[in-house]
């Protein structure tokens, strides 16, 4: 299928507004029951402003500061990353993002759905959402080297005398291209407070923890290959070259997560690209693990190194989270490795529409189990009907759909989406909740009103 590239540079663009962090506060403090107004109120109130969370129940009080889009500074040469001038280096427009920041949840935007409307297959790269636990480092492709080792390789090279691969080394192999979409587990984590009641206590995503975009890079497969790999590997583990994730007193390092070897010998690749153009640092420059359809911490940014091991291997990032702990799920959690499907409309939260008009309500629909088979759409709140394809959609990324709506008359109306995927897989009404708040894969309420 031919896809369509959209070619934005962002070069005229600046992020001159501010998020209103204080009204957001005082939304979550209150449950959203003050005066009686509903928590769809609320969030229609609210909605219009990107969001700035500090912390479990804290809201940052300050503004952003309006940044240029200019191109990052270089990175000073050597082999250590270095600081860049803030956590996130791209603009964040709040006409095209909700930003969350603080020391224990990292630096996070979350892409507003209503960008995509119009636009083509691929996520244009300034619209991509951004999720960091730490923040960006900038890193000079000169001198940074990919060092692969471990018991999974011929001769057990240890980090001290490992594999290694200059970025030219990379560009010079054979190079492999994948479409798919890179998604936060949390995606839809505000959903279960929003639907369930249930307590939230995490980066508040509502569906913008998701792009698709083209990558492009060399097979993991033929990377091991050249390296050494073994029969008796089990498992692979890249580790990002980000600032160490501290969190309650206790240092973690750097973000790592392992992956079976036979994982990853069938569809990752070492993304040097994205869509046409090298990675941006925000989106993992020099090297990306990109491992398709699986949640986005599998997707390790700023890559500079990987362990093969012939035992596996374990993280803060597989044991303690990224795992579903709760009273449904084992006392050691449930690991998570594919995404669950899930669906979009292309239309701000709480949008205000005028009435005696037509619409087309487009939208999205992706799952990691593959091709999404058909979506169906509810205007009423009772009756179904299947939406229209406008495309068929990629295994790894998503199929875009529409429907026209003529709104009866004036008044609040809550729009449905439920996807279904080529395994049956259908998004359920509620979810079973787990204590970290992942796979939120229930059908979104999308409220808006027709005046």
């Amino acid at each position: 299928m031919p896809v369509d590239h959209d070619d934005f540079d962002g070069a005229d663009l600046r992020n001159e507004g501010a998020y209103d962090s204080v009204r957001f506060s005082q939304w979550r403090a209150g449950r959203a029951r003050t005066d009686g107004m509903s928590r769809r109120a609320l969030l229609r109130a609210f909605g219009g402003a990107g969001l700035g969370l500090a912390g479990a129940g804290t809201i940052a009080g300050a503004a952003r500061p309006a940044r240029a889009a200019a191109r990052p500074p270089a990175a000073t040469p050597g082999t250590a990353p270095v600081a860049a001038p803030g956590p996130i280096i791209k603009p964040l427009p709040p006409d095209w993002f909700y930003v969350y920041e603080s020391s224990t949840i990292g630096a996070n935007a979350e892409m507003r759905w209503e960008v995509m409307k119009d636009k083509g297959y691929l996520v244009p790269t300034e619209n991509f959402y951004i999720r960091d636990h730490t923040s960006t480092p900038l890193i000079d492709a000169r001198t940074w080297q990919l060092k692969v080792f471990g018991s999974g390789l011929h001769g057990s090279p240890t980090i001290d005398n490992a594999v290694t691969f200059s970025y030219d080394d990379l560009l010079r192999m054979p190079s492999a291209t994948v479409t798919s979409f890179i998604e936060c587990a949390g995606n839809g984590r505000e959903f279960f407070w929003l639907q369930q009641d249930e307590a939230v206590t995490s980066v508040p995503w509502l569906l913008g923890g998701i792009g698709v975009a083209e990558w492009r890079g060399v097979r993991l497969a033929d990377v091991l290959d050249r390296a050494g790999l073994t029969p008796e590997a089990v498992d692979v583990m890249p580790q990002g070259l980000d600032p160490d994730y501290v969190t309650g007193g206790v240092d973690y390092g750097h973000v790592r997560r392992p992956v079976p070897v036979a994982k990853a010998l069938d569809d990752v690749i070492l993304a040097y690209e994205m869509n046409g153009r090298p990675l941006p640092p925000d989106n993992g420059f020099p090297l990306r693990f990109i491992c398709p359809t699986w949640i986005g911490v599998a997707n390790v940014k700023w890559v500079g190194q990987i362990e093969v091991s012939a035992t596996p291997l374990f993280s803060w990032w597989n044991t303690l989270a990224y795992r579903l702990f709760g009273p449904t799920y084992p006392a050691d959690g449930t690991l998570i490795t594919r995404q669950v499907v899930k669906s979009s409309f292309e239309l701000e939260w709480d949008a205000q529409l005028a009435s005696g008009r037509p619409y087309l309500l487009t939208g999205r629909s992706w799952s990691g189990n593959g091709r999404i088979a058909y979506t169906d759409v509810s205007t009423d709140g009772q009756t179904w009907q299947r939406a229209r394809p406008r495309d068929r959609g990629l295994p790894h990324a998503w199929q875009r759909w529409e429907i026209p709506w003529h709104p009866p008359g004036p008044g609040a109306y809550t729009l449905r989406a439920r996807a279904t995927d080529v395994t049956g897989a259908t998004q359920p009404v509620t979810v079973p909740f787990n204590t970290r708040e992942y796979l939120f894969d229930g059908t979104v309420d999308h409220h808006v009103t027709v005046n």
